[in-house]
Parts: C-alpha cells; structure tokens; sequence
C-alpha cells in the first residue's frame, strides 16, 4: 500500500502470548481416570520436572477419582471436566462436576481402605479449593508450584 510502510517488529519486542488451557471432557466411567492422567501428562512439556509430572498425575487421578465416585452418573451420561493451566507460577488443575456435594477433607480411620483422596491432594498442593459452579455442580481446583526442591 502506497504511504503505509510496515516494518515486522522484531520476536523478542512482542509480548509473550499467555498459555491457553488445556481442556478435556470425560465420561462418568472408570477407564476416565486412566485417560485424565494420560491426557495431563501428554500436555505438560518435555523438560518438567520428574517428579511435579508425577504429582500432576497423582493429583488428577485423584480429584477425577473423586468427582467419578460422588459428583457424576454414567446411567445420567453426565461427563467430568478437566482443565489445566500455568499462572502465577503454578500448575492449575480444575476437576468440575454436576454433583452437588461437596468434598471435605477429613483425615479416614486407620483400618478405613479409602477416604485418603483429599488428604493426598492437600499433601501434595500448594493449595486446593472446591468452587461452586453458576448452573450445577463444582469444581475442585488445586495448584502445584512448577518450582521448588
């Protein structure tokens, strides 16, 4: 165009583009647990870690266990959602669900075979809350520091 000359700025003088979320929607069935870890490790990058890609793992197979187990119904065909993200430093994993209970932590007796879910995720987290969903259900949000020992 004639008296509109465009220079390319140059990579380094353009602001970083923020990460988008990785979102996924699961079925309310077992094998999702499986496919929520699978999918949560395939999306963090190749240099994290060892041991914050465990724990992400850990975490996810948790809270998904738990939204699963007491927030969603196969015979209803209800799906769970997964969301990951980085801000802040952390590593944001949010778990959603149209059940209407809500998870408490409250450590399980010593012969109890389960109940150690949250006790698991509050161990492993930097912090974790459940947040209540405009039209039905929650949604459990829990962070992890992408640095640390």
């Amino acid at each position: 165009m004639p008296g509109f000359p465009y220079q390319p700025l140059p990579a380094s003088a353009l602001p970083s583009i923020p990460p988008v979320p990785a979102l996924w929607r699961f079925p309310a069935e077992a094998g999702s647990v499986r496919r929520a870890r699978h999918a949560v490790a395939e999306a963090l990058p190749g240099g994290l870690r060892s041991q914050l890609g465990h724990d992400l793992g850990l975490v996810t197979s948790e809270l998904v266990t738990n939204a699963l187990r007491y927030g969603a119904r196969s015979e209803d065909e209800e799906l769970v959602e997964l969301v990951l993200w980085t801000a802040d430093n952390h590593y944001w994993i949010a778990v959603s669900d149209p059940g209407a209970g809500t998870p408490a932590l409250s450590p399980p007796g010593p012969d109890s075979c389960g109940g150690r879910g949250l006790v698991l995720v509050d161990a492993l987290t930097a912090a974790w809350a459940v947040v209540p969903r405009s039209a039905q259900g929650k949604s459990v949000v829990a962070g992890l520091p992408i640095y640390g020992d």
